[in-house]
């Protein structure tokens, strides 16, 4: 039996106002100013990421100052990691205007490229510091994901990052400049970066749940569960989630997204082998203190 959605309500036919929040323009001063949806977002999640990341560290007497510290050296590594990884499976859009490389405020960041900028400015962060980069990392992680759900709406506001055609009652309007030319007779897409911001939503509620338990011994973690407990929770849902998209970025036929999900899957489950059955502490850039590597409170 078919199911006709004729009648429901509209309410979740979603549009986008379009990209840009507030414009100022002071012709006589010759200021032009454009405060984009985008960047405000950006800046919401990182200023929350700090507040949120700095509670959970005094939380695990942890300097908090130490996280604000860090934050600055993310943001060094994620947004140009984020942009690169974007630039390089789309090399051909930016090949003859390599200018619109660094404008990064219209959109064309990648998640992943921002994780592993953002890795690697933490392994240098507690090597410098002489911190557990597993500690830091179990820290951050719940603002990661929390950032990541904030984020999405960027997408929405830039309509980007949509999926396939779709009827459904939740169906998102791109307007016929922003959509695919093998789509340009349809109207309404599915609504991926919803799909995705209400998954990261009860990724951050499992993490910040299993982070208060742990506090409480029930159960008590070790350093760099959470860490490890992101990659497969996050990762199942990108894996789906990026079968709707329209924009993927490829490698050959394979959607980068979900290859980089699969090994995120198995990276996750092997770490938390290596913890729990393994028993065995994973390898930091300090020494460990606790030979169970159990978080510290």
């Amino acid at each position: 039996m078919a199911l006709d959605f004729s009648a429901l309500p509209l309410a979740f036919q979603f549009t986008s106002p379009g990209p840009i929040l507030v414009k100022l323009d002071l012709d006589i001063l010759g200021i032009h100013l454009s405060i984009r949806w985008y960047g405000l977002l950006i800046a919401t999640a990182v200023l929350i990421g700090v507040i949120l990341s700095q509670e959970l560290a005094k939380r695990r007497n942890v300097n908090p100052e130490l996280l604000g510290d860090l934050f600055f050296w993310l943001l060094i590594g994620a947004i140009p990691g984020a942009r690169l990884y974007y630039v390089l499976f789309e090399w051909s859009k930016y090949a003859p205007t390599p200018g619109k490389i660094f404008a990064i405020w219209e959109g064309g960041i990648a998640i992943h490229g921002a994780i592993l900028g953002g890795v690697s400015a933490a392994l240098i962060f507690a090597k410098i510091k002489q911190v557990s980069f597993w500690q830091l990392a179990d820290l951050v992680t719940p603002s990661l994901i929390l950032g990541q759900a904030i984020g999405r709406w960027g997408n929405f506001f830039n309509s980007e990052a949509f999926g396939d055609p779709t009827d459904l009652p939740w169906k998102l309007y791109i307007p016929p400049d922003r959509r695919p030319l093998d789509y340009a007779s349809f109207d309404y897409f599915h609504p991926t970066f919803l799909y995705e911001s209400l998954w990261d939503l009860m990724v951050f509620a499992l993490l910040i749940t299993l982070f208060f338990r742990s506090l409480s011994g029930k159960p008590r973690l070790k350093v760099g569960t959470l860490f490890l407990v992101y990659w497969p929770a996050y990762s199942l849902g990108r894996l789906w989630i990026e079968g709707f998209r329209t924009d993927s970025l490829m490698l050959g036929p394979l959607r980068m997204a979900q290859v980089v999900s699969i090994l995120g899957i198995l990276l996750g489950l092997v770490g938390l082998a290596w913890l729990y059955l393994l028993k065995r502490p994973l390898p930091d850039v300090v020494p460990t203190l606790k030979g169970n590597g159990e978080s510290g409170r």
